[in-house]
């Protein structure tokens, strides 16, 4: 999870948060070098005496600047693309979780174990115990394995939700009377939270996320999830 002055994306925990923070990284650097320009051009526009003020024409300049600015669209463009279509392909997942959204907590249904549904609320300050984080820990995870491709279905059942855990990569919108789906594959156990990233009302951002994550073998053994 985040932490303390932290500037930074969280550390990735799935294939998809990888290549997001790679392709954070690529439009970052080109950021740079498009303001270190401006900035340049700037500077000797300052400093430098204009010798000669009737210049009208000059077609190569123009060619340049309208031909380079369509070259580093396209290197932002593909790798963007790319990027989003991996996002939206759903490969014979393992594991199917529908996760409804409510004013104020979050309701799971593990459609692939009997029915099992529970409701996930957040823990008041006097029921959190040490090493809870506040406004962060639920009275029950959603406990998932590892290594195996998880799908999501969401929806809401009241308003606008948005079901997000960022080191995942994960943030699908939860609609009343439309079910949306994601994917994906955590690499290493752990806990992870999340909250509504939606404005979905003024409670909204007490509505967290919390995946406890365990090896596959572990959650294949039996129940574990903590009721």
């Amino acid at each position: 999870m985040a932490h303390a002055a932290q500037v930074g994306l969280q550390d990735a925990t799935s294939p998809i948060m990888e290549e997001l923070i790679t392709f954070h990284d690529h439009a970052l650097m080109i950021i740079f070098l498009i303001c270190f320009l401006v900035l340049y051009a700037l500077f000797l526009t300052l400093t430098t005496k204009l010798t000669n003020t009737n210049i009208s024409d000059a077609q190569e300049m123009e060619t340049v600047w309208t031909i380079l600015p369509s070259i580093i669209l396209v290197l932002i463009a593909l790798p963007s693309l790319r990027i989003l279509y991996m996002t939206d392909e759903v490969n014979d997942p393992s594991l199917t979780i529908k996760s409804i959204g409510h004013q104020w907590y979050w309701t799971y249904e593990y459609t692939d174990y009997g029915g099992l549904i529970f409701n996930s609320y957040m823990l008041p300050p006097l029921f959190l115990e040490p090493g809870d984080l506040r406004l962060l820990d639920v009275d029950n995870r959603v406990v998932l394995p590892i290594e195996a491709p998880i799908r999501m279905m969401i929806t809401s059942q009241d308003v606008l939700h948005s079901w997000a855990v960022p080191t995942l990569g994960l943030k699908t919108d939860a609609i009343p009377g439309r079910l949306n789906q994601t994917t994906f594959t955590a690499t290493r156990p752990g806990v992870y939270y999340g909250q509504c990233s939606e404005i979905c009302g003024a409670n909204h951002s007490f509505m967290p996320i919390v995946l406890e994550l365990i090896p596959l073998k572990i959650f294949e053994m039996g129940p574990v999830f903590t009721l």
